[in-house]
């Protein structure tokens, strides 16, 4: 079976070491141009076939429904990405479960799963804008209640095929025939966390896995999250080997820490400048801060090779996970620097981290 197979080879391999894309459209601050969505969506992909073929083994893509993000249909995405890779798992990052109907989220990455020879994965979140929920008529004061309720919805699509079920915010379904099935037994899907220690909780009480949302300050913040994430499981009898977690954040691999940083600090500062802007705060972060958040023990993965390598396994200490996922595309960032990160991540930090974290 396809899940066996993924996990005899995780087991082989170490952990898993991948790249996401949000899809954002923020000019370039170096030259103040922006390029056009087709231009990114057409660079989307081609990372994710440079990051298939170096040896990676994830990519995902997120969704927005906004004029400053390319991607809001990340199984659309995924779906010409699977035809032009052929081993790197695919998945969203994330889907925003709250205002997505689970059925056809199921048939999307369902579809996705077939035509990629079971490669299809989820991680669902709330996202960073809550644009989706007029858009598609949903009510913000059931926010949190629309997620559980369409979390658990899809945990039983993914078991049954024929699925009778009632809830409050989704006509019922009786005997209803859920297609088409994955080739996978199950579309793997984790829960991405980044603010509540309740929603690490919830994870780990359905079984899902945990995706780490890990932006930036002392990682040692997240502990009581995974710690509490197993514990959840454990109490419903889960076998805590089959509870799988991801550390996911923002990466920039340069020859030295300080051309990281010199190289890095225009983009990440625009992409903040950006996204506060949108949430109504005027927040910068000054070169001298910026420093400061790249420094050893802070989570921001900025640096060398070897810089990187010494802080992923700082978090492996701490979390004792399975998966990396680094964004490397952001605040208007060209694609050449996309592709050198790349390239190193695959062969200079990957290779390493494997080895260490090989069972």
């Amino acid at each position: 079976m396809v899940e066996e197979r993924n996990l005899k080879a995780a087991n082989q391999i170490g952990m898993e070491i991948g790249i996401y894309s949000l899809a954002d459209l923020y000019p370039d601050p170096l030259t103040g141009k922006t390029i056009s969505v087709k231009q990114r969506m057409e660079e989307i992909i081609k990372a994710a076939k440079l990051a298939d073929e170096a040896g990676l083994d994830v990519f995902g893509v997120g969704e927005h429904h906004r004029l400053d993000y390319a991607v809001s249909s990340p199984p659309v995405v995924l779906s010409a990405i699977s035809q032009v890779t052929k081993r790197i798992k695919l998945t969203s990052a994330t889907t925003v479960l709250n205002t997505v109907d689970p059925v056809r989220l199921f048939e999307d990455f369902a579809t996705l799963d077939l035509l990629s020879n079971g490669r299809a994965e989820i991680i669902a979140g709330r996202g960073a804008f809550l644009d989706s929920f007029p858009l598609f008529g949903f009510d913000l004061t059931n926010y949190d209640e629309l997620f559980e309720e369409h979390l658990e919805l899809f945990l039983k699509l993914n078991e049954q095929q024929l699925v009778t079920w009632n809830g409050r915010y989704r006509s019922s379904l009786k005997e209803a025939a859920i297609s088409p099935r994955p080739i996978q037994q199950q579309i793997p899907i984790w829960v991405g966390v980044g603010g509540t220690v309740k929603s690490a909780e919830r994870a780990g009480r359905l079984g899902t896995g945990l995706a780490l949302v890990i932006l930036g300050g002392d990682p040692c913040f997240f502990q009581p999250f995974v710690d509490r994430y197993r514990e959840s499981a454990a109490l419903t009898g889960r076998a805590l080997e089959d509870m799988k977690v991801a550390v996911t954040g923002h990466a920039y691999i340069s020859k030295t820490n300080q051309q990281a940083i010199e190289e890095y600090y225009p983009y990440h500062s625009n992409y903040w400048h950006q996204l506060n802007r949108h949430h109504g705060v005027n927040k910068t972060w000054s070169r001298v801060e910026f420093e400061q958040m790249c420094s050893k023990d802070k989570a921001l993965f900025v640096g060398s090779s070897q810089e990187i390598i010494e802080k992923i396994m700082r978090h492996y200490e701490l979390f004792g996970h399975q998966r990396l996922l680094a964004q490397i595309d952001i605040g208007g960032m060209p694609f050449k620097k996309v592709a050198e990160n790349i390239e190193r991540l695959a062969t200079e930090v990957a290779p390493v981290i494997r080895k260490e974290t090989r069972k």
